[in-house]
């Protein structure tokens, strides 16, 4: 048990130095590129603290465990709004750009909707079980095929907005952001395969470890760069990096292991991605209350309680 708790300190530094790594050279590709660092953010940044989540699917695909697979995806969901914004608010108030509210945050809704649908077999088509099989995932694999269009549109569009970033030569660039990624990557498995070793002593269901254990430890990467970003005023790539990991999740992450594998989904499951979609509608229902387009400290303050009462009732 020591060594699991030194494992997981050691991951926790891993994954603050490769956020830091990973923003530092994502923002200064942004700035060589003359795009804004939101569209760094939904891309680059996105897809690089969405590494553990697709690592840990992949294989929870492989050895049919779903539970884990798909409280992974819809835990780190939950979380990188709840927690991961709500923390990112806290620390300073978040302007959130016109065409995120009004395009990537419906669009991250949308995947969580057609996931309820595709997971709603017993409801829906009065089947014995819900599974999701390889054709849903096929399909959530086009939804991201019209998702990473949508992004190149963005790429001949965008301007930059990084004018006091440092600029770096592309090689280290190259090296900050692959050696950022490699260290969350390296840093989240520390964390969630020893999280994972502590929880499975105490008996917990493969469910609720896949929504609290391995979902934290993957979105881990996600609040250690969300933060960061915020500390040092990158709110479009703060922002971005969860409306984008979000969108990733359903159509990436539960795309290819749905493709590997058939996973069950519980009925518990199902009500879990309505809480899902209950945060991510609040996200967007948000950003007309009070200082319009801004994510406030209150909104951060409530997020973050709403998802502490959310975990407290995993394990009543």
């Amino acid at each position: 048990m020591f060594n699991a708790i030194i494992l997981i300190v050691a991951g926790f530094f891993l994954l603050l130095k490769g956020a830091d790594f990973l923003v530092g050279g994502a923002s200064s590709l942004a700035k060589r590129l003359g795009v804004s660092s939101l569209i760094v953010g939904l891309t680059v940044v996105a897809l690089g603290t969405s590494m553990p989540e697709l690592v840990v699917n992949v294989f929870a695909a492989i050895q049919k465990t779903g539970g884990i697979a798909i409280g992974n995806v819809i835990g780190s969901n939950i979380a990188n709004i709840a927690l991961i914004l709500g923390v990112a608010a806290i620390i300073t108030p978040m302007r959130v750009q016109s065409s995120t509210i009004w395009k990537e945050i419906p669009f991250a809704l949308l995947g969580v909707v057609l996931l309820f649908i595709m997971a709603s077999d017993v409801l829906l088509d009065d089947m014995p079980a819900n599974i999701i099989g390889r054709a849903d995932g096929l399909i959530l694999l086009s939804f991201l095929i019209i998702f990473l269009y949508y992004i190149f549109g963005l790429f001949k569009n965008g301007k930059s907005d990084l004018d006091d970033v440092p600029e770096m030569s592309y090689p280290k660039m190259a090296v900050m952001i692959v050696g950022g990624i490699l260290m969350l990557v390296l840093g989240g498995r520390l964390v969630v395969d020893n999280a994972v070793l502590l929880a499975g002593m105490l008996g917990i269901s493969s469910r609720v470890i896949g929504l609290t254990v391995v979902a934290f430890g993957t979105s881990l990467p996600e609040l250690a760069t969300s933060v960061v970003a915020a500390l040092k005023n990158r709110i479009d790539l703060s922002v971005g990096n969860i409306v984008g990991s979000n969108i990733l999740n359903i159509f990436l992450v539960l795309g290819v292991s749905t493709s590997i594998m058939p996973l069950s989904f519980s009925e518990r499951a199902v009500v879990d991605t309505l809480v899902n979609i209950l945060f991510t509608a609040m996200l967007f229902v948000f950003m007309f209350i009070g200082q319009r387009h801004i994510l406030q400290r209150w909104q951060g303050f409530s997020f973050l309680a709403l998802y502490v009462v959310y975990i407290g009732a995993l394990f009543i």
